[in-house]
């Protein structure tokens, strides 16, 4: 494995808002195929797994299953808030395009 990814201050303070951690939960970040550019996102809140890649900050948990590791090498989970709405988001280097929705995106 190369780089993991890594969740910026404001997903980790947006998790603590929410209280994920209060509730056991963790925010998954998986990557499917389907979507409209062959693969999409899909951010839960979930409890960890005994395989997952754990991250850790401002006492919330961020988890990656090891099937979608390697889409997600080195990249940034943010979140943000804008016009349109507040999400999470993904910056991911390894995506060679990605779609108006911004939740699917190709390799």
């Amino acid at each position: 494995m190369n780089l993991p990814p890594r969740v910026t201050d404001r997903a980790f303070a947006r998790l603590n808002e929410i209280g994920a951690a209060d509730q056991g939960q963790a925010l998954r970040v998986a990557v499917e195929g389907g979507g409209c550019s062959g693969f999409q996102y899909e951010i839960t809140l979930d409890a960890p797994a005994k395989d997952d890649l754990v991250l850790n900050g401002q006492g919330e948990t961020v988890v990656v299953d090891q099937v979608s590791l390697p889409f997600l090498e080195g990249a940034t989970i943010d979140f943000t808030e804008e016009l349109i709405g507040a999400r999470f988001v993904i910056d991911n280097p390894n995506a060679s395009s990605s779609c108006g929705c911004g939740t699917s995106f190709s390799i």
